[in-house]
């Protein structure tokens, strides 16, 4: 190897154990390994940018503003509700919630899709005493195989088909994917349906956990009138800092303040609604001017002025790694933490020093409007109302699904590029007022879009200095003896362990320009190579981390880390198998 490859390869490893270290932001390490590779003089700047200019991450972009407009109109709640049915203990109920978690995975951003079910899927498991642990994995499974079936299904399929372009490749067709995902699919459902049950705990989620232990309860108190905290503010009357205590509501009786400020002033007769562990109410008994109201409940989710609240730490979120008091939560969230949930269990030590981790689960309680203050930020990767009605149709609901259906339509007989279908449809979107601006804006998520534009950066590099090649040809001297089928299973081997460690867009954009060089060199198609790291990188089954929606169904379905592999390797096995047999059918060299 020359300098260039020696330089690049020490790059894209310091890339790699950054991503795996999770201690940096995803987007800041590859666009750190994109302008590395820019200072050392690898790549020039029209290279190691060019994903910035690529059709695919704008095109991402695009499909997640179309994907929020079918989230805020409810435009999939009618499809979604009639799922699960009154009819059928297990198997029945969770066919229907996989063939159209599948089928809407196929074109939308299946992270909403799955956020909308696991309120219905929590709900349902508790009326009718199934372990919802049997459910959650399964739908976001079906999900990332619903993304093998055309190329909008996953931002990883849009950006191999934006690199083949650069690799000197036609793009993806729109269903040319599914050749591989349809079969992968398919055997996955009915696996699915047949293993679960079998190889799946019964695990508790958060919400369970709580109401079960019953150390959790709210309880309300009275100011007793011209008591010595009469007329006082929450933080004269020393109920702003309470250890374990939140003061989430102030009823006067004729109006409610939720969530209280350091300011309210407190009046003769009000009633103060306070949630924490039951072992804090008799630090509440000794402060003088205050009596039980004689109301003690587990988690009453029937109030009206204080919700209760999941919500998944996700791995952008400026709480991994710190505590609950140097956050400021109260503050900065308005909302109090009742109970940590992590690995299947309760956090059993005092809550406001216990450092956060990735995939820990939230129980909070705070006021109406806390899902959709923090429901589209970083901070929390799912926030599920624990006792919110379903969301409601609206009226502009048919808009979005009129506008995807024409893109969709557009993008698969080839009248309009994918491109300028889904920037017209998100611009349509605004035009319409299905959303504003603003909303438009925030449904992009661009830690997404940045990983992937600098990812090209890397994979330019890669190319130009040799890297690529070499790898490949290592690849191809170790697997190459085994023919066609021993090169394919090579790529996917090394993409499927890749993508269990860091993004999937990220594999798949390392892995392209080696699989296209292993490609030449052996006599096989590269356009099937290409897939092959296109199909392995969009299914991640091993481990939360692998996959959004896994990470989003590990808090609420009670899972422990080990339980993805337990089901995970089925289905991993299952892409391996089916892709090495039929990429090289399909695609012959």
């Amino acid at each position: 190897m020359g300098i260039d490859a020696w330089l690049t390869l020490a790059v894209v490893l310091g890339v790699l154990v950054a991503l795996v270290g999770n201690r940096v932001s995803p987007a800041v390490v590859m666009l750190s390994g994109a302008v590395a590779v820019l200072v050392l003089g690898i790549v020039p700047a029209e290279d190691a940018f060019s994903g910035f200019a690529n059709a695919a991450p704008i095109t991402v972009a695009a499909l997640y503003v179309l994907a929020a407009g079918v989230e805020k109109t409810g435009a999939l709640t009618p499809l979604m509700q009639g799922t699960l049915g009154q009819k059928g203990t297990y198997r029945r109920p969770l066919l229907r919630t996989l063939i159209p978690t599948m089928g809407a995975s196929a074109f939308l951003n299946n992270t909403p899709i799955v956020a909308m079910l696991i309120p219905q899927l929590t709900t349902w498991a508790n009326r009718r005493g199934v372990a919802v642990s049997k459910l959650l994995m399964p739908v976001s499974f079906a999900a990332v195989m619903g993304g093998l079936l055309t190329v909008i299904g996953t931002s990883t399929n849009l950006v191999v088909s934006g690199q083949m372009t650069t690799l000197g490749l036609d793009e993806l067709g729109f269903f040319e994917i599914a050749k591989v995902g349809l079969p992968i699919a398919a055997v996955g459902l009915v696996l699915l349906l047949v293993l679960s049950p079998i190889l799946l705990p019964d695990r508790r989620s958060a919400r369970a956990e709580v109401e079960k232990e019953g150390r959790r309860f709210s309880f309300e108190m009275i100011v007793e009138p011209g008591g010595p905290i009469d007329g006082r503010t929450v933080e004269q009357a020393r109920l702003r800092d309470l250890e374990g205590l939140y003061l989430a509501s102030v009823d006067r009786g004729d109006t409610v303040i939720a969530p209280t400020r350091p300011d309210t002033v407190l009046r003769g007769g009000n009633r103060l609604h306070f949630v924490g562990p039951t072992t804090r109410v008799l630090d509440l008994q000794k402060i003088r001017g205050l009596r039980s109201a004689e109301l003690t409940h587990v988690l009453d989710l029937g109030q009206s002025t204080v919700r209760y609240f999941e919500a998944v730490v996700g791995p952008r979120s400026p709480l991994v790694g710190r505590t609950l008091k140097s956050v400021g939560f109260r503050a900065t969230y308005q909302a109090a933490v009742l109970a940590i949930h992590r690995s299947g269990h309760l956090v059993e030590n005092r809550l406001g020093t216990e450092r956060i981790r990735l995939g820990d689960t939230l129980v909070l309680a705070s006021d109406p409007d806390f899902r959709d203050r923090w429901s589209d930020r970083a901070d929390f990767l799912l926030v599920a109302d624990l006792d919110a009605d379903p969301p409601v149709t609206s009226r502009k609901a048919w808009i979005p699904i009129a506008i995807l259906l024409a893109v969709i339509l557009a993008a698969a007989t080839g009248l309009v590029p994918i491109l300028h279908g889904s920037l017209i449809g998100a611009i349509a979107l605004v035009a319409t007022r299905v959303l504003t601006p603003l909303e438009a804006r925030r449904a992009v998520d661009f830690e997404v879009i940045v990983v992937i534009a600098s990812a090209f950066g890397l994979a330019a590099a890669m190319q130009s200095s040799g890297l690529a090649e070499t790898i490949a040809s290592g690849l191809v001297g170790a697997f190459g003896g085994f023919g066609t089928y021993g090169v394919i299973l090579g790529l996917v081997l090394t993409t499927v362990v890749l993508t269990e460690l860091i993004t999937n867009n990220a594999a798949a954009l390392l892995m392209l320009p080696i699989a296209v060089s292993a490609a030449v060199s052996t006599g096989v198609d590269p356009r099937g190579a290409a897939i092959a790291v296109a199909v392995a990188a969009s299914a991640s089954f091993l481990s939360p981390i692998g996959y959004q929606t896994n990470m989003m169904v590990y808090g609420p379905g009670g899972y422990r880390f080990t339980d993805y592999a337990r089901l995970g390797w089925v289905f991993t096995a299952l892409v391996i198998v089916a892709t090495v047999v039929l990429v090289p059918v399909i695609w012959a060299g």
